[in-house]
């Protein structure tokens, strides 16, 4: 959630300003939020009171957890000091905490005494935190002791949290206005430097990097700035279906360059997906001239490419490219799998055998394989050196953009190492709070049986990983580092990668969406440029899904090897795309004059197509007794006509 580098804010604002809403967006992209409702429950005959925490209720997100403190004041501050690093918590708000604070029930009181306490737990916490209070300061004086008393509690709570606050924010009218802007520290000789480069884009091919500052501890003064020489950067070719200009895979940003290449860090400024695009071309399948309801589901496809694309009327994907991870993690984590069987099958997708590479050759897609570094047992020791890490993030990285400067415009995620899954699980554990046992498969062997002790032996390892890292930080790197392991980390960097260059990412499998959970950290943009096709039943798939936001496509429970999932949907998702963008508008929303109704053909038998009305076959016979009584001069004959 870190608002450029803050880790704590205060959220101000009058009554129905949005100052809730506000502090809710701050905290989208955190997997779980713990969220402190403080407000007491109130009169219960108070509808429009109850109406109010209802509304609130109703915006959180399913994976968010509520937390009653209203009983005790006090609890808030402990709350906030035993707060985890990897946690985020969203206090709404503070002049419910002071309207408890004063209530008769809990004096007498220190309200100084507290408040302080409460100061001092924002200061030291290691979470994220945003509060929200009411700001009084604007407001006249009340004109009784208890209102007068109230505002006064307010206000002080209000300054000794905005003291202890890296960042303060009054939002007027929906509008927030920063009043207390953190400077970003330097950084240490030897850390990540503490913000992204900043980057121009003058017209050409060529972007100009400014280094961020590093200063060591020796040093007096700021270091100023070091100019670095230009980063050359490279049109792609214009891919089929492209038109000239149209920037899908254009260079978005250069990262700054150092002795080991490039720097990929937390709070990285990418691209998103175009706004207005999606939601224009979702609404224009509405006045498409199909003679259903239409795509279905299936709209969310054209949405998305429409997005990526930056044009209401996307084309279908041309070209496309499967990046599959081979690595193999060692340990508990790779249980019940065939030693050697990850390497035959990396093996065998290079010379073109195998699921995954026919079913390449079929969609037309070009097939690469990645050897990835293995990982060491996670249960006993980090997976990855943070060498490792750093090295595996910026090939991930340059494979992506080696894709983007070869027109790929999609490209696809798989992987094929041993222990995967169990990894995935890690991740997932570690960033959103998961259960090992809810988010591991079940193993299945080669022979089809499930291997109930395999699936024990990784859930074990799992949970010892877990519990050796429990006082580790969970930052990005170092849940890949300790946790993740190199197909996961080259993942990340694809995904990163692919985002800078706007190049879509269809996932498939759990490398993908840990990867995606663990890009968040270093790019929130980046799961906006990814696809699920399918979840193929996987649990940690299912669960990563719905915290990255992504609804998959289709519910096939395919479970041909990550990546092949992906590819048997391709065709379909193709079809889709072309169709909406073939189809013209209806007639009747203006889509041209309707075509005129064709004539209906007059039958002529081919056996008397050349005989005349005259002949006597074609004569009807007269009727042996008297017809039926006519009805009037215009009636005809029963036969229908009559010849001769």
């Amino acid at each position: 959630m870190s608002v450029d580098g803050w880790n704590t804010v205060l959220v101000l604002g009058g009554i129905r300003s949005g100052k809730s809403e506000f502090a809710e967006s701050l905290v989208t992209d955190a997997p779980v939020v713990r969220y402190l409702a403080t407000a007491p429950e109130g009169d219960p005959d108070d509808t429009e009171w109850a109406t109010r925490l209802a509304a609130h209720r109703a915006r959180r997100p399913g994976s968010w957890t509520t937390e009653e403190t209203a009983a005790e004041p006090r609890r808030l501050a402990d709350v906030l000091a035993s707060a985890q690093p990897n946690e985020t918590l969203l206090v709404d708000d503070l002049g419910g905490w002071v309207t408890v604070l004063l209530d008769p029930d809990h004096q007498p009181a220190d309200d100084v005494a507290t408040i302080a306490e409460l100061a001092e737990a924002i200061r030291t916490c290691s979470a994220r935190v945003v509060l929200v209070s009411p700001e009084v300061g604007l407001s006249l004086v009340p004109t009784t002791p208890l209102g007068r008393a109230f505002t006064d509690a307010l206000g002080a709570a209000n300054r000794a949290v905005a003291d202890a606050c890296d960042a303060v924010v009054l939002v007027v009218a929906g509008q927030p206005a920063w009043l207390k802007p953190a400077v970003a520290p330097a950084s240490t000789a030897g850390a990540e430097p503490a913000s992204a480069a900043t980057v121009t884009e003058p017209a050409g091919s060529r972007a100009v990097v400014s280094a961020p500052v590093v200063v060591s501890l020796a040093d007096t003064e700021p270091t100023p700035e070091v100019q670095l020489p230009d980063v050359l950067t490279h049109a792609p070719p214009v891919a089929p279906n492209q038109e000239p200009g149209n920037p899908w895979a254009a260079p978005t940003m250069a990262l700054p360059m150092v002795a080991t290449g490039l720097v990929i860090q937390p709070g990285m400024e990418l691209p998103m997906p175009d706004e207005y695009t999606g939601p224009q071309a979702v609404d224009r399948l509405a006045t498409l001239d199909v003679p259903g309801a239409g795509l279905g589901v299936l709209d969310r496809v054209v949405g998305f490419a429409a997005a990526t694309q930056g044009t209401s009327t996307p084309v279908a994907w041309g070209s496309v490219r499967v990046l599959l991870l081979h690595g193999d993690h060692a340990g508990g984590a790779s249980a019940g799998t065939v030693a050697g069987d990850s390497a035959r099958r990396a093996v065998q997708a290079r010379a073109g055998r195998g699921a995954l590479a026919r079913l390449a050759a079929e969609s037309g897609a070009s097939l690469q394989v990645v050897d990835t570094p293995a990982a060491a047992p996670m249960e006993d020791q980090p997976a990855l050196a943070p060498e490792q890490v750093e090295s595996a993030l910026r090939y991930g990285w340059r494979l992506a953009e080696q894709a983007a400067d070869a027109g790929v415009q999609l490209l696809v995620l798989g992987a094929c190492g041993a222990g995967t899954e169990a990894a995935a699980a890690a991740v997932l554990a570690a960033t959103a709070g998961a259960e090992p046992q809810a988010v591991l498969s079940r193993v299945i062997t080669d022979s089809g049986e499930i291997d109930d002790a395999a699936w024990m032996i990784r859930c074990a390892a799992v949970r010892d990983a877990l519990h050796r890292t429990r006082r580790s930080p969970r930052t990005a790197k170092d849940v890949l580092a300790e946790l993740g392991g190199g197909d996961v980390a080259v993942a990340t960097g694809v995904l990163l990668g692919a985002t800078a260059r706007r190049v879509p990412v269809l996932l498939d499998g759990p490398v993908g969406l840990a990867a995606g959970m663990v890009s968040r950290d270093l790019a929130g943009q980046a799961r906006h440029w990814c696809l699920l096709a399918d979840h193929g039943g996987h649990p940690a798939v299912r669960l990563a899904a719905d915290v990255l936001g992504l609804t998959p496509l289709l519910d096939l429970r395919l479970d041909l090897g990550e990546g092949a999932n992906a590819l048997v949907a391709l065709p379909l998702l193709r079809s889709v795309l072309a169709l909406a963008a073939a189809l013209p508008v209806h007639p009747s929303l203006g889509g041209g004059e309707p075509e005129p109704a064709p004539e209906e053909p007059e039958y002529t038998d081919p056996e008397y197509a050349d005989r005349e009305y005259t002949d006597p076959e074609f004569i009807e016979p007269e009727p042996d007794g008297p017809g039926p009584a006519s009805t009037g001069a215009d009636e005809q004959p029963a036969s229908g006509w009559r010849a001769g």
